[in-house]
């Protein structure tokens, strides 16, 4: 039987942030550089957009034409594809408006993973896998199997997880598959 590995989209495949901060900015010219957006609750400096911007996130096609984090995980997961049941764990009841756009940027990217193993939840202890690579320390925490956080500015304070900072860290940590 396979071991299974359920994967974040956001930060984790997904650059979220680099989207939400160039459209922030944009949109609502805001003077935060990109490192302090990453680490800065817009609404703690901005409280005045805190429903502006999640108005703006909630749009349709918002999570459409993200970039991908990290080009290498293309390959890294259709290899990981080949050895491991794989899942992309997604918390989007945190942005209900972005179920379709998800769906379609997955299906875009990675055509080669099963549809049926995009799970749309909130709190990720629902997902029953092997592991997690997630960004989110709070999701990692009540997930029942082996969390590992994907590594930003705004989690490194983190030490309670095995820790991985690209796609080339997590083919390393899970290529080639070791039968016991």
């Amino acid at each position: 039987m396979k071991r299974s590995i359920a994967v974040d989209m956001d930060q984790v495949i997904a650059d979220f942030l680099g989207k939400a901060y160039k459209s922030a900015k944009e949109r609502f010219n805001i003077t935060l550089t990109r490192e302090e957006f990453e680490t800065t609750r817009l609404e703690s400096k901005y409280p005045h957009l805190a429903k502006d911007f999640f108005l703006m996130i909630n749009e349709p096609d918002f999570f459409r034409d993200f970039e991908l984090l990290d080009p290498d995980a293309v390959p890294v997961l259709k290899e990981l594809n080949e050895h491991y049941d794989i899942y992309i764990a997604t918390a989007a009841m945190d942005v209900p408006g972005c179920f379709n756009a998800k769906y379609e940027w997955l299906l875009e990217h990675f055509p080669f993973l099963n549809p049926a193993h995009f799970i749309f939840c909130g709190d990720k202890k629902v997902v029953k896998a092997d592991y997690l690579i997630d960004d989110n320390v709070r999701q990692l925490q009540s997930f029942t199997g082996e969390g590992i956080l994907y590594s930003h500015k705004y989690n490194e304070d983190c030490t309670e997880f095995k820790r991985v900072h690209n796609w080339k860290e997590i083919k390393e940590l899970f290529l080639p598959v070791q039968t016991n």
